[in-house]
């Protein structure tokens, strides 16, 4: 096997692990998965907290069917709404709701444990994760919004 190959069996199983293990924290303590979490998350960090449902689509790589799917439970708990353009009847946003708001902040703090007992010291050094944040930005992995890896 190619070591092309072996490292993208390799990252594609580190990520099944991971996402695993986000969804296991965050649907036992906060009834959401790991794609609900990066949706709310991106959401927070838009001008407003909300975006065109397209956009949305597109920093989360998903489809805009794919979106429109994952916004519907969250719609129906309260933690986003649907709003539409005032000129446009044909654009629709997806927004934050206060709920979605606190809720999302109590999300992070899981995450962010989650995080540091996957990429904490002595198995990680900050300059390991840092390293690792850059190579996967290479691989089109960006980071949230204002923080991506490899900017400022």
């Amino acid at each position: 096997m190619n070591d092309g190959l072996d490292a993208a069996l390799r990252l594609m199983r580190a990520q099944a692990a991971l996402a695993k293990r986000f969804d296991a924290s965050l649907g036992g303590l906060h009834g959401v998965s790991l794609s609900d979490f990066t949706l709310l998350l991106r959401l927070s960090q838009a001008p407003g907290e909300r975006m065109r449902r397209v956009d949305l689509a597109e920093a989360l790589g998903l489809t805009a069917s794919g979106v429109t799917r994952g916004l519907v439970p969250l719609e129906r708990i309260g933690l986003v709404r649907r709003d539409t353009d005032a000129r446009d009847a044909r654009v629709a946003y997806a927004a934050l709701t206060p709920t979605g708001r606190e809720r999302l902040a109590e999300m992070r703090v899981t995450a962010e444990h989650v995080a540091r007992e996957v990429f904490g010291a002595p198995a990680w050094s900050p300059e390991e994760t840092t390293r690792l944040a850059h190579l996967l930005a290479r691989l089109g992995g960006a980071g949230p919004a204002r923080h991506q890896a490899g900017g400022p």
